[in-house]
């Protein structure tokens, strides 16, 4: 039996609206798998990346460490620093200020020196290094070990966005510190301390940190915009020192 014209008509009709339905669903796939695989990029590299050299350090003495603090917990001057651990300017903040500031006021309870989170370096780009560093640290801090594993990130820093800080390298690092590593890897793949590192991401927006490191002193930003000097903090600390009547 042959189909009408009318029929052949609306046969060809479904016939075309299967198709595109088909082509809708080969698109939708299309654009799902792509974005699956943006979002594996990461990981993907972490899994055939090799962990690389590792530079070793040698643990420092501090004074009155307490977690991601020094000093004393009464001191009439708190200095609190904003940085992120792939930031150039941090390393070398950390590496050549920040030695000046615990020798010459935190030692003797004049200052009370704080750590604070600002993982931004993460916002452009495809990678979480930054955040993840900071995880980590945070996971250290919680073995009493924050500054050891500060030194250690800085230590091996090469570059921003450029592998240093992937997840088996931040894992390496736990493991040359002779951490406890059942207790790190516990606490780095559960992200622990992911609302501890946001609160200070918002609380430094919220100062107006706009790049690190960012120095404050009792509260107030010091050179905004430009990374202090040591004379800069000194003589803020100075100030507030005098403020107190000491």
């Amino acid at each position: 039996m042959s189909l009408s014209k009318r029929q052949l008509i609306k046969e060809k009709r479904r016939q075309e609206r299967r198709r595109q339905r088909v082509v809708t669903i080969l698109i939708i796939s299309g654009v799902a798998l792509f974005i699956a695989a943006l979002l594996a990029a990461p990981t993907i590299q972490n899994a055939l990346t090799p962990v690389g050299e590792i530079v070793q350090i040698t643990p420092e003495e501090r004074p009155m460490v307490d977690g991601r603090a020094l000093g004393d917990s009464d001191a009439l001057v708190t200095v609190e620093v904003y940085e992120d651990f792939q930031c150039p300017a941090c390393r070398t903040f950390s590496g050549e200020i920040e030695p000046l500031l615990v020798d010459n006021y935190v030692a003797d309870g004049q200052v009370r020196y704080i750590f604070r989170h600002f993982p931004f370096l993460d916002d452009q780009a495809a990678g979480n290094e930054s955040d993840q560093a900071a995880n980590a640290s945070m996971c250290a801090a919680e073995q009493g070990r924050f500054w050891d594993y500060h030194d250690m990130l800085f230590a091996n820093w090469n570059g921003e966005n450029r592998g240093a800080f992937l997840d088996k390298r931040l894992v390496a690092f736990a493991e040359a510190l002779d951490l406890d590593m059942d207790e790190f890897n516990d606490c780095f793949q559960r992200n622990e301390y992911e609302e501890v590192i946001q609160e200070d991401l918002r609380s430094g927006r919220q100062a107006g940190v706009q790049g690190t490191p960012s120095v404050f002193v009792n509260g107030r930003q010091i050179s905004p915009g430009f990374v202090p000097s040591f004379q800069d903090i000194e003589a803020a600390v100075q100030a507030s020192l005098a403020e107190s009547g000491e």
